[in-house]
């Protein structure tokens, strides 16, 4: 039996946890590689350089500028890891690199990808957007295009520029920037 964890996490990421924690449990080595996702390539962080204060204070008024520059991504993704809503701003940059697949066999495997961490019920990493949403972009996904995940992103960029900007800019870890 497996331990009640509802009484150490929230009661999402607990379900989560254990469902996962039981699946492991059940399945035999030869298929552990189907549950546990590993990354295609390394990662390389970009070469992020710390911006000017003046720069830096641009950011207040322009999440567009902020998520534009490495250095500002890699602090507000920083920032939204430790109030445990750093999703929005992977499904923003997944989103991003989408938009620039040319192929269309490689199209198809990053949307169903990304519609698999991000956006179906009970995803590891679900964005939270309306039920209209959600059924427009899977309406989209018939037939991957481009512009698929538009009203998704511009939904997540609206939640993060209304909501996570205004917090980000009164923590210490902007703070620290615009001294």
């Amino acid at each position: 039996p497996l331990p009640d964890l509802s009484l150490l996490l929230p009661s999402c990421r607990a379900k989560e946890i254990k469902t996962k924690l039981g699946t492991l449990l059940q399945k035999p080595d030869s298929t552990i590689d189907f549950i546990i996702p590993y990354p295609e390539k390394a990662e390389k962080p970009p070469k992020a350089q710390k911006p000017s204060p003046e720069e830096a204070l641009q950011w207040r008024d322009s999440l567009e500028k902020l998520l534009q520059n490495p250095y500002g991504l890699l602090s507000f993704r920083s920032f939204l890891r430790s109030e445990f809503s750093e999703e929005n701003a992977e499904f923003w940059v997944a989103c991003e690199d989408y938009k620039k697949t040319k192929s269309p066999v490689k199209m198809a495997e990053k949307a169903k990808k990304i519609y698999e961490e991000f956006i179906q019920t009970e995803a590891p990493k679900e964005v939270n957007i309306d039920h209209f949403t959600k059924a427009v972009t899977m309406k989209n996904l018939v037939e991957p295009s481009p512009t698929s995940f538009d009203m998704a992103q511009k939904r997540i960029f609206a939640l993060m520029e209304k909501d996570s900007l205004p917090r980000f800019v009164r923590s210490e870890f902007y703070h620290e920037l615009i001294k």
